[in-house]
């Protein structure tokens, strides 16, 4: 991926905008957010006054006037200049041909699945499920199946979007499944794991010394011992 003079996705999304007319800060928010945009990129008023500086320091934009309405503030309308149009395309092209690897949380989480016993891993999922059936009823609820009789094309990211959250949701519940029911390989190495840690905290609660680490004896149970038989007198 290119290195570019401003990163952050917002600015993109500024670029964007000046590409249809001149605005002011705060008609850049309120549009995006018209627009459902702020799903999509993080938007914040203060971050958006951060990347419209940097665009203005790296000669992406400039400003065009600053006007006064009634007893509001001055506000100044930027506009975006030849630079700022060419790095928009070129900026856009890329993240549309380039596939990145984006390293997210859940796949952290599923790189270290082991480190909790199976049965508290699956309830752990299902509860996910949960959470992933209500953003999607949510999310459907604001703008509609069907984009709120919208053209495609003004909601195409939220059919991405969703389209992800349902395969989450789909492979989440084979993942339960396959744990529930054994069939996940590798799940009895898995339990066994958890089942002699367990043992292991119940000698140490009952006060027992465990054996030290790479002791054979760590590895192979000991046979009970019988209690000494007296002499027949």
């Amino acid at each position: 991926m290119t290195r570019r003079k401003v990163s952050n996705p917002l600015a993109l999304a500024v670029l964007s905008l000046l590409r249809e007319r001149p605005m002011h800060p705060y008609e850049m928010s309120r549009t995006l957010r018209q627009r459902n945009k702020e799903g999509s990129i993080r938007l914040n008023y203060g971050s958006l006054y951060s990347v419209v500086d940097k665009l203005m320091t790296h000669g992406l934009i400039e400003s065009q006037e600053t006007v006064r309405e009634g007893q509001r503030p001055e506000r100044t309308i930027y506009r975006a200049t030849p630079a700022g149009q060419a790095e928009f395309e070129d900026w856009l092209a890329e993240l549309l041909s380039t596939p990145v690897k984006e390293y997210t949380q859940f796949e952290a989480g599923l790189s270290l699945l082991p480190g909790l016993p199976p049965d508290e891993v699956a309830n752990l999922l299902e509860r996910r499920c949960e959470h992933l059936e209500e953003t999607l009823a949510a999310s459907d609820a604001v703008l509609g199946p069907g984009g709120a009789d919208l053209p495609r094309l003004y909601w195409i990211e939220w059919d991405y979007v969703r389209a992800h959250l349902e395969t989450d949701l789909a492979w989440t519940r084979r993942l339960v499944r396959d744990i529930r029911d054994g069939s996940l390989e590798g799940i009895g190495e898995w339990r066994r794991f958890h089942t002699t840690d367990a043992d292991s905290d119940a000698r140490l609660t009952s006060g027992e010394n465990p054996a030290p680490e790479g002791d054979p004896a760590s590895q192979t149970p000991r046979p009970p011992r019988k209690a000494n038989a007296r002499k027949a007198t």
